[in-house]
């Protein structure tokens, strides 16, 4: 074990322990900070040191991670856009001195997924800490090109990833969401503030029958240091609920949570999982 140490901040999901799991398999040592109330029970276990840490007590995380020679980090795991766009509970939560100016100073009028990053990420960079690409240490997980699962694609469904791919390519520009659901070449939902599990719920109600296709992906120029799109087995139960046959994902920058099992999932269900560039 060498003396590195990398820090990851850690929301929901299984993401962070893939990250702690590939820093560890890297010869680093982990201090893990667990956003509170999101962070998952087993991540503790994979970190050298561990602290939980209010999500709006910016100040907290910085102090921890200087304190432990941290000088590189990974935000990893998801946290609640609904959360972060409700100011009350914002003013609940009680965020620390550092948390309330970057938010009176940067994030009043644009609480966009990429400001706050930017916001974030200056913050830690001014105390030398500096956030990296949240697919560092999990390269092998993203996407790959082509179909990767044994079951194919159909022609109607190639058709709608045709279709439905420059549609959302617009979309991610915009930061309007990152997925959209596409049936007989027809847009049938976009993903906005609710996520992608919900968006999946209302394709599934809105299509009445046939098959539909998930596409995804971030914009061209998405920092990936924090809230790259991802897909995990879950994601698939969810799918084969809502009526959907097929899933298109951008090669190289949508994460593939426990891909062994995901692909099992996906043939399992009958549903080709397709690279897309």
């Amino acid at each position: 074990m060498s003396d590195r140490v990398l820090g990851l901040i850690a929301g929901e999901g299984r993401l962070p322990l893939m990250v702690a799991e590939g820093m560890k398999a890297a010869g680093a040592r982990v201090c893990g900070l667990g956003l509170r109330g999101h962070f998952d029970p087993l991540l503790p276990e994979l970190c050298d040191f561990f602290r939980q840490v209010g999500v709006f007590r910016i100040g907290g995380w910085i102090r921890t991670l200087r304190k432990h020679g941290v000088k590189e980090a990974v935000l990893a795991g998801r946290v609640s856009k609904t959360k972060m766009h409700n100011t009350l509970r914002l003013l609940r939560a009680m965020p620390d001195l550092r948390t309330a100016k970057v938010w009176y100073r940067r994030l009043r009028g644009d609480r966009r997924s990429s400001a706050v990053l930017g916001a974030v990420a200056d913050e830690l960079l001014a105390s030398g800490v500096t956030l990296i690409d949240v697919t560092t240490y999990i390269g092998e997980s993203v996407a790959g090109k082509g179909v990767l699962t044994r079951v194919r694609t159909t022609p109607q469904q190639e058709a709608d990833i045709a279709t439905g791919w420059p549609v959302l390519e617009r979309l991610v520009e915009l930061e309007i969401g990152q997925s959209i659901a596409v049936c007989s070449n027809r847009v049938i939902a976009v993903e906005a503030l609710e996520g992608t599990d919900a968006m999946i719920q209302r394709a599934g109600r809105l299509n009445g029958g046939g098959q539909w296709t998930l596409l995804k992906t971030p914009s061209k120029h998405h920092d990936m240091r924090c809230d790259v799109p991802t897909i995990g087995p879950k994601t698939i139960e969810q799918l084969a609920g809502a009526g959907a046959g097929c899933v298109a994902l951008r090669r190289g920058r949508v994460i593939m949570i426990d891909k062994p099992e995901l692909i099992t999932a996906a043939d399992r269900a009958g549903i080709p999982i397709v690279g897309v560039g």
